[in-house]
């Protein structure tokens, strides 16, 4: 008698902790990315997609869609803000319009290394932008993508000196920091949608664009453009976000081993562009691209941008403060 009443004990006990242990369900999510595979965004997309299976014992698993088809990355933000969609990798000019401290890491000149870069989004300020994203946005950002300076490519001629953009038509994003920093370097700028702009350069709607080697070689520019300008006015980053609305419906063991991936996974993505970005220079090269390096170190692209495009955007970012606070950090 007290053997079975024991047993039946025991059984109760394994029950109710069945019930209140945090439990793993084997969940499908859907990953957007804006660029093919082969670049940054794919490489980190697919690396939080390994971790993710390896930490839920092969619970979650993550699809990935490139080149943009589940929509422009603005698009995709809105998606994952609603709970339509569940992550989406992108540029981060593409999050500033949704929350526009976000736009402290776009202002021209400020960063200079990838290490600035890992140790802004890594440190307080990351922290920061994060909270605000969750709240101005409805997105959680998870992780980071470090792509490099946003080199800038034009089928027309070498561009050495602001002077020499004269008469090209180059393409920017919808950003206006981005739009104003050529604005500043005396052209107009054409705001262009990411899914149109190899279309726009192969059909001469536009001669140029800037983005990093990596994904000039990942959207195969090498194939509509000729010449490279190797300037470093913005340090090219791509969050990975989260729907904060699907976060929130998770279990804390599923929103643990979430957190855990993108952290490991923008460890990754920065051992991969220092690994890689050399030999795709070379390799872009060798497919006929000319490579060359602004007059003067760039000292004229610089103080024409910075003394223009700062100030105009002190108040979008939280104040002019956030700037200053930002480069004492980075020891300017």
């Amino acid at each position: 008698m007290k053997l079975i009443r024991s047993n039946v004990l025991a059984i109760v006990t394994a029950f109710s902790l069945a019930l209140t242990a945090p439990q793993l369900y084997a969940q499908t999510f859907k990953m957007a990315l804006g660029d093919g595979a082969g670049g940054t965004q794919w490489e980190l997309g697919k690396t939080f997609a390994e971790k993710l299976s390896d930490k839920t014992n092969g619970k979650a698993k993550v699809d990935l869609f490139p080149n943009g088809q589940l929509g422009t990355e603005q698009d995709t933000v809105n998606n994952a803000a609603i709970g339509l969609l569940d992550f989406s990798v992108l540029a981060i000019n593409n999050v500033t319009p949704f929350s526009p401290t976000v736009g402290l890491l776009t202002m021209p000149y400020v960063i200079q290394s990838a290490e600035e870069a890992r140790l802004l989004t890594q440190g307080d300020i990351g922290k920061e932008l994060v909270e605000n994203t969750i709240r101005d946005a409805g997105v959680r950002i998870i992780g980071w993508a470090y792509s490099g300076f946003r080199v800038l490519t034009n089928s027309k001629r070498p561009v050495k000196t602001p002077e020499d953009l004269k008469g090209l038509v180059i393409r920017v994003p919808r950003n206006e920091i981005m739009i104003a920093s050529y604005q500043a370097l005396g052209i107009n700028p054409t705001p262009m949608a990411w899914s149109e702009t190899f279309t726009g350069l192969q059909q001469g709607v536009v001669d140029g664009q800037d983005n990093p080697y990596i994904t000039i070689s990942a959207m195969k520019f090498n194939e509509v453009q000729k010449y490279v300008t190797n300037i470093r006015y913005i340090f090219s980053m791509e969050p990975l976000i989260i729907s904060e609305s699907v976060f929130q419906d998770q279990s804390p063991e599923m929103q643990k081993a979430i957190l855990e991936a993108g952290q490991e996974s923008t460890v990754h993505s920065f051992e991969f562009l220092q690994n890689t970005e050399d030999r795709i220079k070379n390799e872009l090269v060798a497919k006929g691209m000319e490579i060359v390096e602004p007059a003067n170190n760039e000292k004229e692209w610089i103080e024409s941008v910075t003394t223009v495009v700062w100030p105009k955007f002190y108040s979008s970012i939280g104040g002019k403060e956030k700037l200053d606070n930002a480069l004492k950090q980075l020891g300017r």
